[in-house]
């Protein structure tokens, strides 16, 4: 007969190799084959819960064939969402001094680490681990690219928190007062034709959609060059889809025709408008080109046109990102972008079952790169900086 010891190597041998339905019936048999105490004895050595063994008997004398399914219907262990329904709550309040709770708040994001989370949450009686935290974050609307981001493996800049709390105080007063705050971007060239878009779609069966075997340029179909303004307060966007090059005069027209088309609606009586940007690209901190086309929409439409950057390597907390890029990401998963006039038509149908609606216009217009505003016509814009990080927040006034 064998040892104790002997069967403990062979059962932790097999634990290791079989999956979960397979494990339990082999416990069962070795349980059956030690008689009186068997289950006892399986049980101290495997650590597997009596029940677990008991199933495996039963199911080793059952007629039945075992199916695909390895656990029963409803098995397993609970959501911790479901064994301690106030988790989320308690999260909740833990960063909300940041982020969550106020839902006028430009950012989703929070300076505690997960583990600092997991310990705020032990100490108040939840028995939660980082990971499902971080998963819970990411529940509540907290993209995966922000959870990178906490996670960062280099220094974050020196001045990040502070210019996040200087964008949310700001968009805060400005919203109080009912005039627009944007979050603005410009989103990578989509190449217009039959080519393979990544992710999933349902299609009839053993009949999936069918794309180029090569990502050459179709000259006669060109590229989608899209600028994204998201409106913070109504939660909706407008993408100017242009289809020439993402220069700064690309971005202002993004605003303006966003302004004609539905800002000057909705905010009749708006007298500022307050822009939430990143720092590179057609709308960069740099860009000269930029602060003159915006001082040429500052006249036309007699705003004051305030402005926020993001802290370099800080983009993809920028509100748009993860309030309606993604959106439209996800709605064009699997789905050939055979023209322009299809872009404009998936980007256009994007909604979320919280409300977000997207208006969608092309602009064929050629928008050139390089343009350079010489000393003097640049000292004629009437701009003035805050006192507080100066190149990141500035503001803009009618001509003078």
């Amino acid at each position: 007969m064998m040892t104790n010891e002997a069967l403990e190597k062979k059962i932790k041998r097999m634990m290791g190799i079989l999956n979960e339905r397979q494990l339990r019936r082999y416990l069962g048999g070795e349980a059956e084959a030690l008689g009186r105490g068997g289950i006892a004895t399986i049980f101290r050595i495997s650590g597997k819960a009596r029940n677990t063994i008991v199933a495996g008997i039963r199911d080793n004398h059952s007629d039945e064939e075992p199916g695909g399914r390895i656990r029963k219907a409803g098995g397993g262990r609970k959501r911790i969402t479901e064994k301690d329904p106030r988790v989320v709550l308690e999260i909740e309040k833990i960063v909300s001094g940041e982020t969550f709770g106020n839902p006028e708040k430009p950012l989703s994001y929070t300076t505690k680490s997960l583990r600092k989370i997991e310990k705020e949450l032990k100490a108040g009686g939840h028995n939660v681990g980082y990971d499902v935290v971080g998963g819970i974050l990411k529940e509540l609307g907290y993209s995966l690219q922000l959870n990178q981001k906490m996670l960062q493996t280099g220094a974050a800049h020196a001045d990040r928190d502070s210019q996040f709390r200087f964008i949310n105080d700001k968009a805060e007063a400005f919203l109080k007062q009912g005039e627009p705050v944007i979050s603005v971007d410009s989103r990578k060239k989509e190449l217009a034709g039959d080519f393979k878009n990544n992710g999933k779609t349902y299609c009839e069966e053993k009949k999936p959609t069918k794309a180029l075997d090569h990502d050459s340029p179709l000259e006669e179909l060109g590229k989608a060059v899209p600028y994204g303004v998201y409106d913070i307060r109504k939660n909706e966007g407008f993408v100017n889809l242009g289809t020439s090059s993402d220069a700064s005069g690309f971005a202002v027209e993004g605003i303006m025709r966003w302004w004609q088309t539905l800002g000057a609606v909705t905010y009749p009586k708006a007298a500022k408008i307050y822009s939430i940007c990143d720092g590179g690209g057609g709308n960069g901190t740099r860009a000269r080109l930029w602060k003159q086309q915006l001082q040429e929409f500052s006249d036309m439409t007699g705003l004051e046109v305030h402005v926020s950057h993001f802290p370099p390597g800080t983009s993809k907390w920028n509100r748009i990102e993860h309030r309606m890029f993604c959106y439209i990401s996800k709605n064009g998963q699997g789905k050939p972008l055979i023209s322009i006039e299809a872009i404009i038509d998936l980007i256009g149908s994007t909604a979320t079952t919280t409300g977000l609606k997207i208006t969608c216009v092309r602009d064929d217009r050629k928008y050139g790169i390089g343009r350079e505003v010489s000393d003097d016509d640049y000292l004629k814009a009437s701009m003035k900086t805050e006192t507080i990080f100066p190149n990141w927040n500035y503001m803009i006034f009618p001509g003078k």
